[in-house]
């Protein structure tokens, strides 16, 4: 059964990530759930030999020292939508996912500060009042957007 092809993209990245390995992680559900990049912001990152599927070969890794890099890089009409457990976040089974999607996950250990969540246009909040795996949330918030904008995954997403 073929689904419609909807138009858009995302994107998906790690500010201040704690350990390298999460994003070789990350790296790899992006590449699975479609995403056409990952970034970091504020620390690099080193490619793991755990990459088993040469994700890094198949969509790239932008790196940004600053926040401000990220936001002077967003392309047009894109939005940037901060994951974090937030009072003021959406629940993320009622978020409706824009079709031009940059997804920012903070450090597990602090998270994102007030003035990165500030300039989001979204937050959105995963269920439960404690912090996940960041690859494990960036993981879901995916799943989650392949779910609600159905899409055709080109050929080469087949592992």
């Amino acid at each position: 059964m073929k689904t419609k092809n909807i138009q858009g993209y995302c994107a998906i990245g790690i500010y201040k990530h704690k350990t390298e390995h999460n994003i070789g992680t990350l790296w790899r559900s992006a590449f699975v759930l479609g995403a056409s990049y990952i970034f970091t912001v504020g620390k690099k990152y080193k490619k793991q030999t755990s990459d088993v599927v040469r994700a890094w070969s198949r969509i790239p890794l932008f790196h940004y020292d600053e926040f401000e890099d990220l936001l002077n890089n967003i392309p047009y009409d894109c939005r940037l939508v901060g994951i974090e457990i937030d009072e003021t976040a959406i629940p993320l089974g009622e978020f409706e996912h824009p079709k031009r999607a940059i997804y920012l996950l903070g450090s597990e250990d602090f998270g994102l500060p007030e003035d990165v969540k500030s300039r989001c246009h979204y937050l959105v909040r995963l269920p439960g009042n404690s912090s996940l795996n960041v690859a494990v949330t960036g993981s879901i918030v995916l799943n989650d957007r392949v779910t609600k904008i159905p899409t055709e995954l080109p050929p080469h997403h087949n592992l």
